[in-house]
Order: C-alpha cells, then structure tokens, then sequence
C-alpha cells in the first residue's frame, strides 16, 4: 500500500532528474525503467545512460540541499524529499553509479500479502 501521489512525486522526479542530467551531456539518452518483484519487495528501477555521478557526490545525493546544479538551477530538495517518502513506506531508495557510466536509481517498497483492508 502506497500513497499514489507521493509515489508519483517520488517518480516524476526521478525522471526529471534522469532527462536533466542526459540532456546536459549528450542533449539526450535513454532511460529505462523496469518493475522487478522478489520476496516479498517491489523493486522499480530507473537506469539512464547520462553522464553518471561521481564516487565523492554520490554519498550526498540525497543529503538535504546537496545539489550539482549550477546556482538558481535547482534547490538540492528532490532526491532527499524522494529518500524520505519512500523510507515514510517502510521502503529504500538507493542510488549505483559511476562518473561517465550512468546512474541507476532503486525504490524498493514491500508488498503486502493477503487483505490490506484487514491490516
């Protein structure tokens, strides 16, 4: 069980994100993005081919603020809010990347089994 709305917002900005960082280095790309179900978690997973992130910002990616973005580009909120609604679910959402080589980001949420109107 999810909120639909913040899921939206938490998806709508992984995309946007993926467009931004593409369109910076090559003025496009792909993005692919996938549904996987495996004990017991939904594992949804957005992979783009854009310039990557590096090993030194990839640990604050969703630090509060933390932002790449030229000034008055973007607020450094997005990924952080994004880290906290999906943890509000019971969930994660981790990032695996390296400079030049794209970036894959993962919301993991649980499913829950049987009859959610008896939980």
């Amino acid at each position: 069980m999810a909120d639909f709305n913040q899921m939206q917002q938490v998806f709508t900005n992984l995309i946007i994100n993926a467009g931004q960082a593409m369109r910076e280095i090559t003025g496009g790309g792909n993005l692919t993005i996938k549904t996987q179900q495996a004990g017991g978690v939904l594992h949804i997973i957005f992979k783009n081919d854009g310039p990557g992130i590096s090993q030194e910002h990839i640990r604050k990616v969703f630090d509060p603020f933390f932002t790449t973005k030229e000034r008055g580009k973007g607020t450094g909120l997005g990924l952080s809010i994004c880290y906290g609604i999906v943890k509000e679910h019971g969930g994660k959402l981790t990032v695996d990347s390296e400079a030049g080589a794209g970036a894959t980001f993962t919301v993991e949420l649980p499913l829950i089994t049987g009859d959610a109107s008896s939980a």
